[in-house]
């Protein structure tokens, strides 16, 4: 069997491949060195010229992989010379990997910055542009200042894009060859550079090559959140607050059942007469309360699956979203769907308003828009079906430069958390006593809080490293490996800093890794025990499991639990057998299922907001880069009076009533009085065409003539607006649809080919909308030129333009702001339309 597994074992058949091209590159390096520090900085000119000059993105690509090893060879000796450190062999097997589009997955310790450089520098060279996207801005500042040195010395330039820099400075950081960012940001700056209406204000280029460090994490992880951009929708906050008043009176299993495996909370009939009672209406079901079913059904959801310092913490009197991967919080972001809201009111903080969406994208359609995409984690493999299937990327296990001497002794199980926690603290103590030092990994905030007072009554010195000091993270992590440390990390926060171990500890066995619970996800244990034994150090590690633990109590905890009482077990005796550890292991298999069952149901609903999404960008960059507009304009025109002929006129009909179709003419074309029912009487629809068109193009022209030379830019700002209002309108729509969808499945109907249909509907009556907005605006607009109000860059408004419409009204375009903003309703409007807020985006 095993001589069978190598065979089929691609892994290793890459390997050797990779291994093969490794050697070539290693064998250029007597050559490479005596090359002088200008001959390197020439030979990257050189490549530059060469590859730059190729036109075509997949000839560049099969040239670069032809100066592959001697682009690799002089970023091994650039390093020699910047750093005094020349990568692996192995390292640039991993950097070969990622070339092709793939991930490496590198134990912890195996130097993956410096893996990275290779690939950064040989597909920078073709001009496009690179990212490479790490998972918060402090890795992000410390990789690009310290990369910059060599990326500069090969003849390279480096950016570096944070949330703080204006729009000039987040251009120039995406102009230079290699640009280091969060993915965040690039998502965020995606969206933001769709919504201008300058082709001067965008910031990014075309994507082109994308290198994700800790790619489980962003591509995985992350990937149910979608990125946002909201304006305010003003909603009463009272229903929020009623709905809390009502929960808390609630008793467990009289009002309510709470189902520990699905985390879904269901009221009881009981529990419905109580609400029916509180909300003083007869029948809790009724189609006109559903708002009223909703927000209780938050309210559930907030005080019984929803944990403060699990889920979320407060600070400073605002609820902020604890990242269940990372253990950090994730300022600025909003539980979805009123959620947030109710969390809010169970707090009792300030309920902030709802929000409507502008522009949103998931991860997995970003990053799936680059010409190429590559990643590099410690954990992946176990992922890689997802990674297949979503991004067509394989995952290829690199070996370690030197073999992997930590420890990994079975788990032990303990029948309640409190007997866990005692093992836990005397195992810290007794390393602790001897100099060993120690990294203990909790799931939550609360039980790195727990255990930290625990160890505090005994005495043991340590650090904390949670959500809610993760200021220190570098300098906790980097001292974690001195002798005598205990450091206490939600989460494995500080992913991308390796602990190095301090003078005397190999001697003393190494890190000493300690996980409290065990995680729903594989991958993020594997990253808890990675963080010990880097590059051949020794270390051991170890999780300890009680039956009361979530994922315990969730997969059948209950036959254990038996066969642990019968056997007159204790909280002082653990179980330490192979066959619990399989079926925790078993467990998290189902549990990672479930989690890509879910990702990809979302990525399919996705999919059609994404083809959406796709049009209606590429419909607005071609009117924000072409320099006339007018085709598009009379395309416009002609559509939607063809469809108001084909609605009103009947061929067929002898006493057609011609007054509908002679008031919606007026109403979008033309002035009352232009076009009377004579005129039209008795003829076919075409010779109604005609006659209208004639006179719609004689309006068009004079409004031409009226607008003069700044037509081409009166046109450009009545397609944005009226696209941008419309496209805004129909993601929410879109929203509201896929959120009850999932209960046609009642009815015997597939919810998601309901969603495409009714998507497709929805989205051909949006841009039957634009074309009708767009027809009635640029006849019908009124225009004057105010002097001196200047067209100020980066502002989302007209150049010193207020387009206004017969009655009067001031038709100026609002700029995009964040949800949370907390606006008075006497306040200016922050969207910059010079009105107060109450009569602008709080109505």
């Amino acid at each position: 069997m095993g001589f069978l597994s190598k065979i089929v074992d691609g892994n290793n058949r890459e390997i050797k491949r990779l291994g093969k091209l490794a050697d070539k590159v290693l064998d250029l390096e007597p050559e490479i060195e005596r090359l002088s520090d200008d001959d390197i900085r020439n030979k990257t000119r050189e490549f530059q010229d060469k590859i730059q000059a190729i036109e075509s993105v997949s000839k560049q690509d099969k040239e670069l992989d032809r100066i592959l090893p001697e682009a690799f060879a002089l970023v091994r000796e650039g390093a020699k010379r910047v750093f005094n450190m020349s990568p692996y062999r192995v390292q640039v097997m991993g950097g070969i990997a990622i070339h092709k589009g793939d991930i490496a997955e590198m134990r912890t310790g195996e130097g993956k910055t410096l893996t990275a450089t290779m690939p950064v520098y040989l597909n920078a060279l073709a001009g496009r542009g690179v990212h490479v996207i790490t998972v918060n801005e402090y890795l992000s500042s410390v990789q690009s200042e310290e990369m910059a040195e060599l990326y500069n010395f090969l003849g390279l330039t480096v950016g570096l894009n944070l949330n703080s820099l204006n729009t000039t400075e987040k251009r120039e950081a995406y102009n230079q060859d290699i640009t280091y960012s969060t993915n965040n940001e690039l998502g965020f700056d995606y969206l933001r550079d769709n919504m201008v209406n300058y082709k001067e204000d965008r910031v990014m280029r075309p994507l082109h090559f994308a290198i994700i460090d800790e790619v489980d994490s962003i591509l995985i992880d992350e990937a149910r959140t979608p990125l946002i951009i909201s304006g305010e929708a003003e909603k009463s906050t009272t229903l929020y607050t009623q709905a809390n008043v009502f929960v808390k009176m609630l008793k467990k299993d009289d009002d309510y059942h709470y189902d520990e495996k699905t985390k879904s909370v269901q009221l009881t009939e009981q529990g419905i007469d109580k609400a029916e009672n509180m909300f003083k209406i007869d029948n809790l079901y009724d189609v006109k309360h559903v708002d009223i079913i909703h927000h209780i059904s938050l309210a559930l959801r907030a005080h019984y699956t929803m944990q403060r310092d699990v889920d979320y913490m407060i600070h400073q009197g605002e609820v902020l979203i604890v990242d269940q991967f990372t253990g950090r919080t994730m300022p600025g972001r909003r539980f979805s769907e009123g959620l947030h809201q109710a969390i809010e009111a169970k707090e009792g903080v300030q309920i902030q308003n709802e929000s409507k969406t502008m522009a949103s994208i998931t991860f997995q359609n970003y990053f799936r828009m680059y010409n190429k995409l590559a990643g590099m984690t410690g954990t992946a493999k176990t992922e890689e079906e997802e990674f297949r299937n979503i991004y067509n990327m394989t995952v290829t296990q690199i070996p370690t430069n030197r073999p992997v001497q930590r420890i990994d002794n079975s788990d032990k199980i303990y029948v309640s958390q409190k007997g866990k926690f005692d093992a836990v603290v005397e195992e810290v103590i007794e390393k602790y006593r001897k100099g060993q030092p120690v990294l203990l990994g909790t799931v939550a905030v609360e039980t790195s809080e727990y255990i930290s007072n625990l160890l505090k009554r005994r005495g043991v010195r340590h650090n904390v490293l949670n959500a809610k000091n993760h200021e220190h993270e570098a300098e906790i992590i980097m001292n974690a490996g001195q002798k005598g440390a205990v450091t206490i990390a939600t989460n494995m926060a500080g992913r991308g800093t390796d602990i190095k171990l301090g003078e005397g500890v190999e001697d003393l066995g190494g890190l000493a890794v300690i996980g409290t619970e065990r995680h729903e996800s594989r991958r993020i244990d594997d990253q808890l025990r990675g963080r010990s034994g880097r590059q051949g150090d020794k270390g051991d590690s170890r999780f300890y499991l009680s039956l009361q633990d979530e994922l315990m109590v969730r997969f059948g905890s209950d036959r254990m639990q038996t066969m642990m009482n019968r056997l007159g077990m204790d909280d002082s005796t653990p179980i330490e057998s192979k066959m619990v550890s399989r079926a925790v292991e078993s467990a998290q298999k189902r549990v990672e299922g479930n989690n890509f069952d879910a990702r990809k149901r979302i990525l399919e609903y996705d999919e059609v907001l994404r083809k959406q999404r796709e049009i209606i960008y590429a419909e607005r960059n071609r009117i924000i880069d072409e320099p006339s507009s007018s085709d598009l304009v009379d395309t416009m025109m002609r559509s939607t009076l063809d469809r108001a002929i084909r609605y009103y006129i009947n061929d067929d009909d002898d006493s057609q009533d011609y007054e509908p179709f002679i008031n919606y003419v007026n109403d979008i074309f033309l002035s009352e009085g232009d076009l009377t029912v004579d005129e039209i009487k008795g003829r076919d629809s075409e010779d109604i065409f005609d006659i209208v068109w004639a006179k719609v193009e004689k309006a068009y022209q004079h409004q031409k003539e009226n607008v003069d030379e700044r037509m081409e830019e009166f046109e450009r700002m009545i397609l944005l607006r009226s696209i941008d209002a419309r496209w805004t309108d129909h993601i929410d729509t879109m929203d509201q649809l896929r959120q009850g969808i999932h209960l046609r499945s009642y009815g015997q109907q597939n919810p998601l080919r309901d969603y495409q249909n009714e998507g497709h509907n929805l989205f051909d009556s949006m841009m039957q909308g634009i074309e009708e907005d767009v027809t009635k605006y640029i006849l019908k607009s009124v225009v004057t030129v105010e002097d001196d109000v200047k067209r100020e860059k980066n502002e989302d408004l007209g150049e010193g333009k207020h387009l206004s419409s017969e009655d009067g009204k001031e038709k100026v375009k609002s700029k995009p702001f964040v949800k949370d903003e907390d606006v008075g309703r006497n306040e200016p409007c922050p969207c910059g339309s010079g009105k107060k807020y109450k009569n602008c985006h709080g109505q």
